[in-house]
């Protein structure tokens, strides 16, 4: 087949596209590498700023798009694929409905039925938009409902959802989100992300015999994703146990030098709101780091997972993460046993190869 990976999160496309090259398919990546995260892509479609950044993104586009037709497959990460203007990438997608086989939008990220359906209907238990019956009303989440409801980005949302060939989800929440949208679960499936294994994964990182504790902050989005609560509960225990672990802090730094400073801990903080763990936690996993955040059951009944926990999940509240931290600092023992856990759950379920042919078998189903 040949098959155009359109966009980029978190490296999504790009892993999945090594997968689908060893399985013998052409496969291109066109993306902006996710912004300052610069993954590979063989179509660079990133968007510097300014006016001439805009002028040398559209003479780009406008040059690469004639080669972005007779694809058997187009998959887009999210309705808002390119950095354009919702009003604006309306017409690309039509461009590409018209000169390809099959599209298939996935379900990776925030989109106007994300914000819809865990804003009005709430069928999940907390998320980025709900924590229970009540509605969160945190300055980004506010923000965001903004962006996406009653606006062109939901007109162009409901536009490549209903007219798309079919809608992938990659984590088990936007797949029980779209699931609430009676006219879309007819034509929707669940795929794992996929994940590159880590050569030599599982490794005693352990320093003067404390528990390294990584967090990654995002200023602008840490109370949205709860990195806020996180932190504070991470911060409490370490001056509780000084003697048993030892916090490390990203913020602002560079790409490699985060990845660098994650490979170095025994334990990830990651998405406070989430039931399971997404790209940043699943590299971790497979280098034998264990998560700390989404693990509910939904997870893995999903994954149809029947022997593995090695998740240490946390409701999203300060004393849940207070209480698991403290749990593991005091028996760090259990360690060993959800690292090893933690690089088994990753081949069984977000091995790239095994993940490219899920989304081969869906592919040839469309044709």
């Amino acid at each position: 087949m040949k098959i155009l990976l359109l966009g980029e999160y978190s490296n999504v496309h790009a892993t999945l596209a090594k997968g689908l090259r060893c399985l013998g398919h052409e496969c291109i990546v066109a993306s902006n590498g996710d912004f300052w995260k610069q993954y590979g892509r063989d179509i660079d479609l990133e968007r510097k700023h300014g006016a001439l950044g805009t002028l040398e993104f559209l003479t780009k586009l406008l040059r690469h798009l004639p080669q972005m037709r007779g694809y058997d497959i187009v998959q887009l990460i999210n309705p808002i694929f390119l950095e354009l203007k919702a009003e604006h990438l309306i017409y690309i997608y039509n461009y590409l409905k018209r000169h390809n086989k099959r599209i298939v939008l996935g379900a990776f990220g925030i989109d106007y039925y994300w914000v819809k359906v865990n804003t009005d209907i709430r069928p999940l238990r907390y998320s980025d938009f709900n924590i229970g019956d009540s509605i969160r009303t945190d300055e980004i989440a506010e923000c965001i409902r903004y962006d996406w409801l009653n606006t062109p980005k939901e007109t162009l949302c409901k536009h490549i959802a209903g007219t798309s060939d079919w809608i992938v989800a990659g984590l088990q929440e936007y797949w029980a989100t779209y699931n609430e949208v009676v006219d879309l679960r007819k034509k929707m499936s669940f795929i794992p992300f996929p994940i590159e294994m880590a050569k030599d994964p599982v490794k005693d990182k352990t320093a003067n015999n404390k528990i390294r504790i990584f967090i990654g902050i995002s200023k602008s989005r840490s109370v949205y994703k709860g990195t806020d609560i996180m932190l504070k509960a991470a911060e409490d225990i370490v001056a509780k146990y000084p003697e048993k672990a030892e916090l490390i802090v990203a913020s602002g730094v560079p790409y490699e030098k985060y990845h660098k400073m994650v490979e170095s801990s025994d334990l990830i903080l990651d998405q406070l709101y989430s039931y399971t763990p997404a790209m940043n936690a699943l590299m971790a996993m497979s280098k034998g780091i264990v998560n700390v955040g989404g693990g509910e059951e939904e997870n893995y009944q999903i994954i149809h997972e029947t022997e593995l926990r090695p998740i240490i999940n946390v409701l999203p509240t300060y004393e849940s993460c207070y209480t698991e931290l403290e749990h593991i600092v005091l028996h760090p023992e259990k360690l060993a046993e959800l690292k090893r856990q933690s690089v088994e759950y990753i081949h069984r379920h977000h091995d790239y190869i095994k993940v490219a042919k899920q989304y081969e078998q869906l592919y040839l189903s469309l044709l």
